[in-house]
């Protein structure tokens, strides 16, 4: 698989190391605006072509799929050129800046017989997966109160809130650990910077039953 891999600044070396480490998979070009990231980008793989330009990546005949790792208000436009491209895509997350924008891509990659994915890293952890396992064995027994709360200090973002940067994070863990959906939703957030919310609290309830408290702390947890 040959991949192409659109931005390259605070995750996308991340994201370009272990593409070029997987085995089966081969990175041919980093598109990324900054001319500081760019040289960053050379030095770290001096094999690989470094464009400013994404069309190049997205255009390209020789790739197959594009992971795009740019600011969430660019991923939409980007992911879908690529599978309007035929090229699979893998999406940083959050995947789009809207749910609307999400299905749209999905639907369309549907169409198209073309795989596109949002990057869940937290479900390939050990500790993930030994919780998992605890729950499907019964060790824990019944599970009525779900508690996730984030407070490491990172990065203010500056094109969506704190929750819909960093909840993706945790309710794909709730997805992938509790059976069943939430039939009640409440968030409530405050923004103090650049009128995005910066702390927020979700709470999720299947009927008078809460089995999801997801808690997003702003200042100490934008990452």
């Amino acid at each position: 698989m040959k991949f192409g891999v659109i931005g390259y600044g605070y995750w996308g070396p991340n994201i370009a190391r272990n593409l070029v480490s997987l085995e089966g998979s081969q990175v041919l070009a980093i598109a990324e605006i900054s001319s500081k990231a760019r040289l960053r980008a050379q030095k770290a793989h001096p094999g690989i072509n470094i464009v400013s330009d994404a069309a190049e990546v997205l255009t390209s005949p020789e790739i197959d799929a594009v992971a795009v790792v740019s600011p969430v208000w660019t991923h939409y436009d980007l992911a879908k050129a690529a599978l309007e491209n035929g090229k699979h895509v893998f999406v940083e997350k959050p995947f789009t800046s809207t749910s609307a924008q999400g299905e749209e891509l999905i639907n369309l990659a549907a169409r198209k017989n073309l795989k596109i994915m949002v990057d869940h890293t937290f479900l390939f952890t050990g500790a993930v997966k030994k919780i998992k396992q605890l729950v499907d064995d019964g060790a824990l027994g019944g599970l009525y109160y779900y508690d996730s709360t984030r407070v490491n200090l990172g990065l203010f973002q500056h094109d969506c809130n704190v929750l819909w940067d960093l909840a993706p994070h945790d309710l794909s863990i709730m997805d992938y650990l509790l059976k069943g959906d939430p039939e009640a939703i409440v968030a409530t957030g405050q923004g103090d910077l650049n009128g995005k919310e910066d702390v927020e609290e979700i709470l999720l309830g299947d009927h008078l039953r809460v089995v999801g408290d997801l808690v997003n702390l702003g200042v100490a947890g934008i990452a």
